[in-house]
């Protein structure tokens, strides 16, 4: 975390290292001076300032962590994303008869944050608000096809699948798994960009492994990159 001259504007770029850093846990200012790379005053300041801004809070043990001013500017993005791709998922919804979801990444896991379900047939529920790690699944490795380096380095060597997985993901534009999270299940997910290009989330389907043969990926790839492909210019 130590790359901190993205713009040039020094005080500005070790500010968002140190916001950055604490996004992905709670940092004590000893934890934050070793990711950082910065010295102990200087990021002792930054904290404390982003703190009286309340961009950055502190928990019960003192540690800091990402704080209100950025939670509701979060909760309002991800409203509006939730917002934009309900038409999208209910139509992959409607072709492929398979359940579907949306994913954000929290941290070191990823976050359902909609779902919709097909009315008949054998379903696989995924309720909002489930945390699921980034080590397994077709939503996973796109989630770590486009993460930081620091983020892939640190769960590649615990994940079901490795690095040339993740070029297959970011060459073709979608992932799939079959029974890699949960025996019998299969999934396929794919990007969702925001009008710049950066990436927001991952558009999934998912269900039992039997309907989706030969793979996921041979059967609704297309779809899910349409779909995805669709709600990025939506948004």
């Amino acid at each position: 975390m130590g790359h901190y001259d993205a713009s040039g504007i020094k005080v500005l770029d070790r500010a968002v290292s140190i916001m950055v850093t604490v996004a992905h846990q709670p940092r004590s200012l000893t934890e934050l001076c070793e990711a950082t790379e910065l010295p102990r005053a200087t990021a002792h300041r930054l904290a404390t300032a982003l703190e009286a801004h309340r961009i950055l809070a502190r928990t019960a043990e003192g540690k800091w962590t990402i704080g209100p001013t950025l939670t509701s500017i979060g909760a309002r993005s991800k409203n509006h994303l939730i917002e934009a791709a309900s038409p999208t998922m209910t139509a992959l919804m409607e072709r492929t008869g398979e359940s579907v979801q949306l994913y954000q990444l929290t941290g070191t896991s990823r976050t359902c944050i909609a779902a919709l379900e097909p009315s008949s047939g054998l379903q696989n529920t995924v309720p909002i608000g489930s945390r699921m790690p980034l080590t397994a699944g077709s939503a996973a490795k796109v989630f770590l096809a486009y993460a930081s380096p620091d983020l892939r380095e640190n769960i590649l060597p615990q994940a079901s699948f490795d690095a040339a997985a993740l070029d297959e993901v970011r060459s073709r534009g979608w992932a799939d798994s079959i029974g890699e999270r949960e025996v019998g299940l299969s999934s396929l997910s794919a990007p969702i960009t925001d009008s710049a290009g950066e990436f927001l989330a991952v558009l999934s389907l998912s269900g039992v492994s039997e309907r989706l043969r030969p793979s996921p990926g041979e059967l609704w790839g297309a779809a899910i990159v349409d779909s995805a492909r669709r709600l990025s210019q939506a948004l």
